[in-house]
C-alpha cells in the first residue's frame, strides 16, 4: 500500500506473543488452536480490549490442521471474543501474519471496519502426516462398500510401501529444494562466507540473551501454563547464550554436503508459537481510550524467482517503501528484519549495499545503502528467538514499535522473506499524541 494513496491514519495499538519454543518441547501437546486462543486472550487482557470494538480477526497459519482449518475463527471464539465477529485465516508462508496485518489495514482504509485483531500461529510439533495418495484413495472407496466381501478387494494393487506415512517436506513445490538448500546457493552466489554466517548467528543469540536478561522482551510475551497448570513458561527457549564461534564452526553443513555453509547453528529452528496484535483506525482508537504505539505507513509485497534467489525478497521490498515515504536508510531509527538464515540476512544486507545489484536488479542509479548494525535486530531475531512461520510477522511489528518508544526513534523498517521467492517490507512511525 502506497503512503500517498492512504486515506486514513491506521495505528498499531499493541501486540504480543506466547513464548517461542523449540518444537517438541513444552508446547508439543498443544494445537495451533490452543496457542492461537492463548495469544488472542493475552492481547485482550493486555490492551483491556472491549470485544465489541473488534470487527474482524485476520490470523495467519501455514501448516494447517484440517480439524481447525479456519483457526482464526476457532481461536477467536475460544479466546472470549463475541461469536458475531468474522474471522479469516490467511497463509503467505513466513509473512502470513504480515499479510494478516495489511489485509486489516486495507479493510480499515476502505471504511469496511474500524478495528481488527491480527496475528498468526504455528505448531511445528504437530504437523499433519498423511497416508500416501493411493492408500488415501483406497480408504475413500471404502465409504461405498456395502458388504463384508467388499473388503476382500481393499489390498488389491497395494504394495507395502503404499502403507508408509507421507511426512510433509519443508521444500519449494516449484523447485523441490528446501529453503536451506536455496540459501546455501544464494550465499555462494553473493559471496557470503561460512564464518560470516556463524558470526551473525552468534550476534543474534547474544542480543536475544541480553534483551531477555534486561527485561525488554518480557513486555511482549504472554506467559503460558503447561503440564496441567503445574508450571508456567515465560521465556523463549531457543536462545543459546553459551554458544561461541568454536562451537558453531564444528557443526557440519545441514543441506548441501560437504561444502555447504548453512548449518543448524546459523539457521532458524522449527518453532511453536503464536502472536497477536491490535490494529485500529486512529480516530476510533483514541475515541475509545486506546493508546497506540505506532502508525502504519507504507508497505509492499514482492516476488522473485524461487530458484537461486528464494530468500532475497527484502532487498527488492525495502527500496519500494523507502521511496514511497521519500526516506533513506539514514532516516530509519529501528530495523527489524526476519532472520530465516544468517546467510539470507547477510545476502540481503550485501545486496542493499551493492551498486551492482542496484543497477542490474533494481534499475537504480546507486545502491540503497548500508543498514547500520547498531540499529538492526537489537533484541535478537528469528535465529535466536525462533520462527513459528505465521507468527513471526507480528513479533517483528511488536518489537519494532516497542523499540521506537524505548529508543526514542521515529521510523522503523520491517522486512521479511518468505517461501515462493516472496518478500515484504513495512514502515512504522512512532505515534505521538
Amino acid at each position: 500500500m502506497s503512503e500517498s494513496k492512504k486515506k486514513k491514519e491506521i495505528v498499531f495499538v499493541n501486540g504480543g506473543r506466547t513464548p517461542f519454543l523449540r518444537a517438541q518441547t513444552d508446547f508439543k501437546k498443544f494445537s495451533a488452536y490452543d496457542l492461537g486462543r492463548l495469544a488472542i486472550a493475552g492481547l485482550i487482557k493486555k490492551t483491556k480490549l472491549d470485544g465489541s470494538h473488534i470487527d474482524h480477526v485476520y490470523y495467519g497459519n501455514v501448516i494447517q490442521d484440517i480439524n481447525t482449518s479456519n483457526v482464526a475463527r476457532e481461536s477467536s471464539m475460544a479466546a472470549g471474543l463475541p461469536d458475531s465477529i468474522p474471522a479469516t485465516t490467511l497463509s503467505m508462508a513466513c509473512i502470513s501474519s504480515n499479510i494478516a496485518l495489511t489485509t486489516a489495514t486495507d479493510a480499515i482504509n476502505h471504511g469496511q471496519i474500524n478495528a481488527a485483531i491480527v496475528g498468526g500461529v504455528e505448531i511445528m510439533s504437530d504437523i499433519p502426516i498423511r497416508f500416501r495418495k493411493i492408500f488415501r484413495q483406497k480408504l475413500l472407496q471404502t465409504q461405498k462398500y456395502k458388504s463384508p466381501t467388499d473388503w476382500l478387494k481393499f489390498f488389491k494393487g497395494l504394495s507395502p510401501s503404499d502403507l508408509l506415512p507421507e511426512i510433509p517436506s519443508i521444500s519449494e513445490f516449484s523447485t523441490g529444494e528446501t529453503m536451506g538448500e536455496s540459501c546455501d546457493k544464494m550465499a555462494a552466489k553473493y559471496g557470503v562466507k561460512r564464518e560470516e554466517q556463524d558470526a551473525y548467528a552468534l550476534r543474534s543469540h547474544q542480543l536475544a540473551f541480553k534483551a531477555t536478561e534486561e527485561g525488554f522482551l518480557e513486555n511482549e510475551i504472554f506467559p503460558v501454563s503447561v503440564n496441567n497448570g503445574n508450571s508456567i513458561v515465560e521465556k523463549d527457549n531457543g536462545v543459546r547464550p553459551d554458544t561461541d564461534m568454536d562451537k558453531l564452526a564444528k557443526l557440519s553443513p545441514a543441506f548441501i554436503k560437504p561444502h555447504g555453509t548453512v548449518t543448524a547453528g546459523n539457521s532458524s529452528f522449527l518453532t511453536d508459537g503464536a502472536s497477536a496484535g491490535l490494529v485500529m483506525d486512529k480516530g476510533f482508537a483514541l475515541n475509545n481510550g486506546y493508546k497506540p504505539k505506532a502508525l502504519i505507513r507504507s508497505y509492499t509485497y514482492v516476488a522473485q524467482r524461487p530458484g537461486d534467489e528464494l530468500l532475497i525478497g527484502p532487498a527488492f521490498a525495502v527500496p519500494k517503501v523507502l521511496d514511497d515515504m521519500k526516506l533513506t536508510l539514514d532516516d530509519i531509527d529501528v530495523f527489524e528484519f526476519h532472520e530465516a538464515f544468517a546467510g539470507q540476512m547477510l545476502t540481503v544486507l550485501k545486496a542493499l549495499d551493492s551498486n551492482e545489484f542496484a543497477k542490474d536488479r533494481l534499475k537504480r542509479k546507486k545502491k540503497v545503502g548500508k543498514v547500520p548494525w547498531d540499529k538492526l535486530n537489537h533484541w535478537g531475531g528469528s535465529l535466536s528467538l525462533g520462527h513459528p512461520f505465521a507468527a513471526t510477522g507480528i513479533r517483528l511489528v511488536t518489537t519494532a514499535a516497542n523499540r521506537l518508544i524505548k529508543q526514542d526513534g521515529r521510523y522503523a523498517l520491517i522486512a521479511a522473506c518468505a517461501a515462493g521467492g516472496q518478500g515484504h517490507a513495512m514502515i512504522l512511525e512512532r505515534f505521538n499524541e
